[in-house]
């Protein structure tokens, strides 16, 4: 069967997603705060190896800049954001569509089920302090079904 990242394009179609996604971020009022005081100048690329890496594709992104434990501690600290969550998940459906990646219904929901988990589970649990964000997670796998049981990274 088809992983979710093969069926998204592989690679160039996690590119693009990045690339769409953070485009429609950078123009929203509430995510582009996120971005305020600078990123990454690769940020697409190594995001696009994350979210390849947790959809099914290739380790990716471990091989080449960290683990599940380094990108947690990028998001925490921040106190809640509610609202920031909603609207970037808002931007990355609205991606999807940019990318060409809406017309599959079954693609588009697992994909939106990913990110909006993601954004609210996974990168929204230490509020207080990146320092509280424990060594050696793994990035959580997701598979047409959901979050893969026992999947590394859930903490």
């Amino acid at each position: 069967m088809q992983t979710v990242y093969e069926a998204a394009g592989g690679a160039d179609g996690m590119l693009r997603l990045a690339h769409a996604w953070h485009a429609r971020v950078l123009a929203d009022d509430e995510v582009r705060h996120a971005f305020s005081h600078g990123y990454h100048p690769r940020h697409t690329e190594r995001l696009a190896a994350y979210w390849g890496q947790a959809l099914g594709g290739p380790p990716a992104y471990t091989d080449a800049y960290g683990d599940e434990s380094s990108v947690v501690r990028m998001h925490s600290g921040n106190g809640p954001h509610e609202e920031m969550n909603r609207r970037a998940i808002a931007c990355f459906d609205q991606a999807l569509a940019d990318v060409g990646l809406a017309g599959d219904e079954r693609l588009r929901q697992v994909l939106h089920d990913y990110f909006a988990w993601a954004a609210v589970t996974a990168m929204d649990r230490y509020h207080a302090s990146a320092d509280d964000v424990p060594d050696g997670l793994a990035i959580p796998r997701w598979s047409w079904d959901g979050l893969v049981a026992g999947g590394a990274g859930q903490g």
